[in-house]
């Protein structure tokens, strides 16, 4: 058992939202300040929480950090002492299973499904344990590219996180070769975990996955082993639209590219911009909660 602390700060909806994506872009974050938002209840959709746990009394540090989230703005933070709990225990209680199309996405404590294709995700430090919009849209999306006959060999997974959707890809697609990267040196050791929790291969071969740690498509290792059939990238619009260039010049000609991390509305648009004017098309969308999924294809050249 442990003492916890909670902030909170009470805000509209669009404010949370956005400082919750301003806490994405951070690649230095105390990962013991951990936050999320939601909304207060159901009858106020418009009226969310920020909140951040700590493991002890958070000091004007802590304050400060969840505060700068709100772009100048932000506003009152309380902080309570929770009483003595096994936190870790409580927070995956509240932590249902999810399906999204073929996936059914747990946490250890539950079993798998029959009926699915089951990954075991624990609650980590890393992004991607299904329960966001975003990903679990992505899962549908794969399984409807499945659905549409795509067949693939190469695939990357751009901001893997817990490295879930490079491992329903390789469900999917069993034989490929799966790149998998991120920014944050910690998913390193968390997608090794996850591998060995769901029986994932790691290494070079066909069936498996390889692991590295960069920025985008900054790597020798992600340049050497493309052009890829199906690059998979679940981050954030704006780096989205700073690597449409990129993608197009690592995905081969009729290869797709699955997209998520943005909103639908403007982001979406000015990401399909930036990715027609890189030569890929629109096959379809999917859009979960205020989030929006793309499968896009590029264009044979003239």
């Amino acid at each position: 058992m442990s003492t916890s602390w909670k902030l909170s700060a009470f805000a509209p909806k669009s404010d949370v939202q956005a400082a919750l994506l301003a806490h994405d872009e951070i690649e230095e974050w105390d990962f013991d300040l951990v936050i999320s938002g939601r909304e207060i209840s159901e009858d106020q959709p418009q009226d969310w929480v920020l909140e951040g746990w700590y493991p002890s009394k958070p000091a004007a540090e802590q304050k400060r950090a969840l505060g700068a989230l709100f772009n100048g703005s932000p506003p009152k933070i309380t902080v309570e002492k929770l009483p003595d709990e096994d936190w870790v225990t409580l927070s995956q209680q509240g932590t249902p299973p999810i399906r999204a199309g073929r996936f059914y996405v747990h946490i250890p404590e539950f079993p798998p499904a029959d009926d699915a294709i089951s990954f075991a995700i624990p609650a980590s430090q890393a992004f991607g344990t299904g329960q966001h919009e975003t990903t679990a849209g992505c899962l549908e999306m794969l399984g409807q590219m499945k659905t549409c006959g795509v067949h693939t060999r190469n695939i990357a997974d751009i901001g893997t996180g817990t490295g879930l959707l490079g491992f329903a890809a390789m469900a999917l697609w069993p034989r490929a070769h799966i790149t998998a990267s991120d920014i944050d040196p910690v998913c390193g050791s968390v997608v090794e975990d996850n591998a060995a929790l769901n029986g994932v291969s790691l290494g070079a071969g066909a069936g498996a996955m390889t692991m590295v740690i960069a920025p985008g498509m900054d790597d020798p290792l992600l340049r050497i082993r493309g052009p890829y059939d199906l690059l998979i990238a679940n981050i954030l619009a704006g780096p989205l639209i700073e690597l449409a260039q990129d993608f197009a010049a690592s995905v081969a000609p009729s290869g797709s590219v699955l997209l998520a991390g943005l909103l639908a509305g403007e982001q979406e648009a000015a990401v399909r911009r930036a990715y027609r004017r890189a030569g890929f098309r629109l096959v379809s969308s999917i859009q979960r909660g205020d989030w929006a999924i793309l499968w896009l294809k590029r264009r044979l050249a003239r």
